[in-house]
């Protein structure tokens, strides 16, 4: 695919860049998720005000109704432009919401989708469990039906953004008995609803950005279920397609500056005469490369399908671990520097302690490499 070649692309191109200059903001964004949700709520206002939020989303929920390649035409912008991260956001933009789109009824919809692109509401996933992690066909917790509610009990675990959200994503059992991906259920929760407490975790960068959250007998309409009872499989999966997929975007175009901006380091401090920091470099430099070609490729599945396929594993799985390997490049060639760390005063440390949990959020390394194993190379299930 030929992303941004055509006149109008080239003159969309021009105008994201016209308007992030203009408008990125020059304060940084605080890195703790409680101290960032003003910041985040302000940013994805300003986005939605002046037309930048839900591009290729539909103009009746307030997106602009434009392509998947203009989507991401202004994702390789925003990342050049050195925006800020739409944090808090991440989840409701970048995956519940397009489900919503692909699965939600037109109520659902016309609620919950104008909100997300006006960040008046955060959302969270309720995917992984104490137990089962990234295994989705472990879940244990439960919603029993009385009357036109679902009565909810069990944990969530791992819930990114789970202490400043509003809504939930939440994938449960609803059918009694049922096993593995048999019987559930994909639900809209009110993270706010009686019943429900959510326990902020510390991570060893000292910051706070995911919880546990834990359910006693949370009552949540029935009108809540996306897709049907029972059918939460298949919805959870293009959730998954979404957040393994086209929401890394911009990762990939940060990753893409990061391995130049370290060559230039390697050359400035003359570590770049050391053949393996070299080697390493070139590496990297060609794997940015071809993780962008797999992403112009799934874009292209986009295009004709509506949604990602299981090539998205693929790319999760191979941008994470390039990640957490130009973060260990950034960190070594600090040099000395090192010593003097302190938290918080360099990004190259922060991204690097952040950077371990790249290959655990959204489905393990292994997770993705089963799926890679078995959806696209049709090998036998690993369990």
């Amino acid at each position: 695919m030929d992303i941004g070649s055509s006149p109008e692309e080239m003159r969309f191109r021009e105008e994201c860049r016209e308007w992030l200059h203009a408008n990125v903001p020059a304060e940084k964004r605080p890195l703790d998720a409680a101290d960032a949700i003003d910041f985040d709520k302000a940013w994805q206002r300003r986005l939605f005000d002046a037309g930048w939020a839900g591009i290729n989303w539909p103009t009746d929920y307030g997106g602009r109704g434009l392509s998947i390649v203009q989507q991401v035409i202004w994702l390789e912008e925003y990342a050049k432009a050195h925006a800020p991260w739409i944090g808090a956001n991440f989840v409701g933009i970048n995956h519940g919401g397009p489900t919503l789109i692909l699965n939600a009824s037109e109520e659902q919809k016309a609620y919950h989708l104008p909100r997300i692109l006006k960040g008046e509401a955060i959302w969270c996933q309720g995917f992984s469990e104490p137990g089962a992690g990234s295994d989705l066909a472990g879940i244990k917790t439960r919603g029993r039906i009385e009357g036109d509610e679902l009565v909810v009990n069990g944990s969530k675990i791992w819930t990114s953004f789970a202490h400043v959200a509003d809504w939930q994503e939440l994938v449960l059992r609803t059918e009694e008995g049922s096993l593995r991906h048999k019987g559930l259920s994909w639900v809209i929760c009110d993270i706010h609803a009686p019943g429900i407490t959510v326990r902020p975790i510390r991570k060893m960068s000292g910051l706070t950005e995911f919880a546990e959250v834990f359910y006693d007998d949370v009552r949540i309409p029935l009108a809540n279920v996306v897709g049907g009872l029972g059918n939460g499989w298949k919805v959870a999966m293009s959730t998954l397609s979404f957040e393994r997929g086209t929401g890394f975007i911009a990762d990939q175009v940060k990753q893409s500056q990061e391995i130049e901006e370290l060559i230039a380091k390697a050359r400035a401090n003359g570590m770049i005469k050391d053949d393996r920091i070299a080697d390493q470099l070139a590496q990297m430099r060609a794997e940015v490369a071809a993780v962008r070609a797999m992403t112009y490729r799934n874009i292209s599945e986009v295009v004709r399908t509506g949604q990602p396929g299981p090539e998205a594993s693929v790319i999760r799985l191979f941008t994470s671990e390039l990640g957490q390997r130009l973060e260990r490049m950034a960190v070594l060639l600090m040099g000395e520097d090192i010593i003097d760390f302190a938290y918080g005063s360099d990004d190259a440390v922060g991204d690097y302690l952040r950077g371990f949990a790249a290959t655990i959020a959204g489905g393990t390394a292994q997770i993705q490499r089963d799926i890679i194993g078995e959806r696209l190379l049709g090998l036998p299930k690993s369990r």
